[in-house]
């Protein structure tokens, strides 16, 4: 592994210039096409600019850079034995020390800032790098020959990626050294590891600059009018706020202000002053889009399964009814509507389009789309009978997750007021819920040109005992997911083949993420700012209306309930997107029983197969729902941070190992 002093040192032996500023797509994904002196990478905006955009490229593609690669490491999902090998069974075991193997999007040992594929990024390593280059950037912006306004967009990017890179390692590896100048080669390495809370000063810092430098929308200025359009990528002042109030609130958070401990008897201990200023934060921002400043909104859901037959009779739109969706298990949506809430982590037959729409505030690159054809789309569903292609590695959501989700009317499903019935475990749910997850009698396969050895598989048999129940080739838990991939990723729809133009992506903040950080800010401060008229249940509640989920019930208004419900809502609205691990981790919740436990939901089948094919299977009765673990964790309190590459640690005295490790 290259170590951080290398990394540190080597960020401006090539300086990368980009031949044009024509395209935002073309241009943050395009290689180094030579390399310069500093004195004409920085003489002006344009070289300037191009040098920056290296940076873009390095931000990593969790879901494609590499081979069935994981990014959820909390209670949320569990793979096959196939994939024992990923992080997140390594997780499962203790193992943290495996990011340094296991290939996924923290480490690459292969990572390489000027290469365009997704499969050549990784945290570690490339955050280093950049952080230099945002340090070079810095201390020559006085060469430049420009405008002010180009000028600002210069240091506003360079302000703003050197906290965020800074922060992305701060979550899983804890206080680090900030580094805030261009350390000589000659130069005897003693920066010394700071505290959480020390490193989040200094990024809030870096992102307070960046708010005041960077504009709401390129489009908006001389220099982004010549890529009007297509600056959807950059970051800007939003973009900076929403990771101004993330930092502030991640350090006001019970593990950053009480420290590693077992028991979860601090769960809601916050430290309020830095609440305060993640609401203040957050709430500019939410003010700037409720009132039309900007360019981002939330995407369209809207869908209610009682009031039109949409399971047996898709072709009924909800036009009359003011619903986006025509059919919420295809995902299949009404007439005119452009941006659905699907399109934010995949699009398909939308000419290869980048997922995220207006409502992703920070994401990188994905120019190579097609790798989402060869790696991503068939990873999510079942592969008995060969009827979803590749290896038998398959992402699976737990039971864990599963309950998580709570009932059409708003209430948690161990709420006595709630109307779970066990005996109809998948009726009245959460809409998210059919939009997110596929369970026991899901109509898996709509072509009917299906061979006979496949038939028997078009609806999911995932009962106790059912044919997709194989622990090695189908589902372990009882369920699959298909909110990043649809479900017709399958030999029979063929979306994951070219015509399907299947193009997946995680964003790494969304607006919908935005309003749940502000509700949480607003009810560990016990506060309100005056910049924003939103309440914490508001803002959950505008989430809530957004699907056509009922409101935060009366008994979860205040208090610790009011917590455990954003909590709640966090898990489902941010389902499989990477957040659940270090929310754990934040809340001093990832050593406890309930959240180290992995469990899976049996049941018996009562209605014969016949009856799928006529009735919506959230309808299906079915006998002795149950709970049953899988696996348990065995976390100790070193578990609360990631270990440091031993030879890293071992660079200089100042930087210092985490505990245990």
């Amino acid at each position: 592994m290259r170590n951080i002093y290398n990394s540190i040192l080597i960020g401006a032996a090539g300086i990368a210039l980009c031949s044009s500023f024509s395209s935002c797509e073309e241009y943050l994904d395009k290689a180094p096409e030579t390399t310069i002196t500093s004195e004409d990478a920085f003489k002006n905006f344009r070289s300037f600019q191009g040098y920056i955009e290296e940076i873009y490229n390095c931000i990593p593609d969790k879901e494609k850079c590499n081979w069935c690669p994981s990014w959820n490491w909390g209670d949320d999902e569990i793979f096959n034995p196939e994939a024992d090998d990923r992080m997140t069974h390594q997780v499962d075991l203790g193992n943290f020390k495996a990011w340094e193997e296991t290939g996924n999007w923290l480490y690459k040992s292969n990572s390489n800032p000027s290469s365009g594929g997704p499969k050549d990024h990784s945290l570690w390593p490339h955050s280093w790098y950049c952080i230099r280059k945002c340090n070079m950037t810095i201390e020559n912006i006085d060469k430049m020959v420009g405008t002010s306004t180009e000028r600002n967009l210069i240091l506003g990017q360079a302000y703003f990626f050197r906290a965020w890179w800074h922060f992305e390692l701060m979550e899983y590896f804890g206080g680090l050294p900030y580094i805030t100048k261009v350390i000589d080669p000659e130069e005897v390495m003693k920066e010394p590891r700071l505290s959480y809370k020390e490193c989040a000063e200094k990024a809030a810092a870096d992102l307070k600059e960046a708010v005041r430098l960077l504009p709401i929308d390129w489009d908006n200025t001389a220099v982004g009018s010549a890529t009007s359009g297509k600056n959807m990528l950059r970051v800007n002042k939003i973009t900076a706020l929403a990771y101004l109030g993330k930092n502030y609130l991640w350090a006001g958070s019970p593990l950053m202000k009480n420290g590693a401990q077992l028991g979860g008897g601090k769960t809601y201990d916050y430290d309020p002053d830095y609440c305060k200023l993640a609401a203040d934060a957050f709430g500019e921002l939410i003010s700037l889009v409720e009132s039309g400043q900007t360019q981002y909104s939330l995407a369209e859901f809207k869908f209610d399964s009682t009031e039109v037959d949409v399971y047996v009779n898709p072709e009924n739109a909800l036009d009359t009814l003011g619903k986006v969706y025509r059919g919420i298990y295809d995902h299949t949506r009404k007439k005119g509507v452009t941006v659905l809430y699907s399109d934010l982590f995949y699009t398909s037959k939308q000419d290869w389009k980048q997922p995220g729409g207006k409502e992703a505030i920070m994401r990188g690159p994905s120019s190579d789309y097609n790798s989402s054809n060869w790696n991503t789309t068939k990873v999510f569903g079942p592969k008995v009978a060969g009827l979803v292609e590749h290896d038998n590695v398959i992402h699976q959501p737990t039971g864990n997750l599963i309950d998580e989700y709570g009932m059409a009317n708003g209430l948690p499903i161990d709420d006595p007021k709630s109307g779970f019935d066990p005996e109809h475990p998948f009726k009245g749910r959460d809409p998210r819920f059919y939009h997110d997850v596929v369970f026991d009698g899901f109509k898996y396969v709509n072509t009917q040109s299906l061979d006979k050895e496949k038939e028997k598989y078009r609806y999911c048999s995932l009962y106790t005992g059912g044919d997709m129940r194989a622990v090695a080739n189908a589902s372990r838990t009882g369920y699959f997911l298909q909110k990043l991939v649809p479900h017709q990723c399958n030999i029979g729809d063929k979306y994951y083949e070219w015509d399907g133009a299947t193009h997946t992506y995680l964003s790494y903040m969304r607006l919908a993420d935005v309003y749940l950080m502000y509700a949480e800010a607003c009810a560990a401060a016990d506060y309100q700012p005056t910049n924003c008229g939103l309440s914490a249940v508001d803002a959950i509640n505008v989430l809530r209306d957004r699907c056509g989920c009922g409101h935060v019930g009366d008994d979860y208004l205040s208090g610790t309930k009011l917590m455990d419900e954003i909590r709640r809502e966090r898990s489902v609205e941010l389902a499989f997107e990477g957040f659940r691990f270090n929310d754990l981790q934040r809340w001093l919740l990832l050593t406890e029983p309930k959240y180290c436990t992995k469990y899976s939901h049996e049941f018996d089948r009562l209605e014969d197969d016949e009856w799928f094919k006529y009735n919506d299977p959230a309808n299906a009765k079915v006998a002795n729902f149950r709970r049953v673990e899988i696996l348990t964790r065995k976390f100790d309190v070193k578990h609360y941070w990631f270990p440091f590459p031993e030879s890293q640690v071992y660079l200089y005295p100042e930087f210092e190992q985490n505990p245990g490790w």
